[in-house]
């Protein structure tokens, strides 16, 4: 389904709650995980290390495919208000 021209797509509060409460209990867990790892702490700070990696690229990602879903509706709008400009200028009656 394709959303009128300058609408924006809101999520509903119940979504935004969810997200954020499924990314708060996959690092608590993940980082309860990782405390009780019965090895030595140099360990459980190179697996901490890559979690924050994993969670910071995690975040890049998601921007960066949204950024470039908004730069793709954007040029839609520019080419769609120029080929609108073109119909309206030209009438086959003058």
């Amino acid at each position: 389904m394709q959303l009128p021209v300058g609408s924006q797509q809101v999520h509903s509060t119940g979504w935004v709650v969810q997200a954020w409460a499924s990314f708060i209990l996959s690092i608590t867990a993940m980082s309860f995980g990782i405390l009780n790892l019965p090895v030595d702490n140099w360990v459980k700070g190179y697996m901490g290390m890559g979690l924050a990696f994993t969670v910071g690229s995690t975040v890049s990602m998601a921007k960066t495919t949204r950024d470039n879903h908004e730069a793709k509706r954007l040029t839609a709008r520019v080419d769609e208000a120029r080929v609108e400009k073109l119909l309206s200028d030209h009438h086959p009656l003058k």
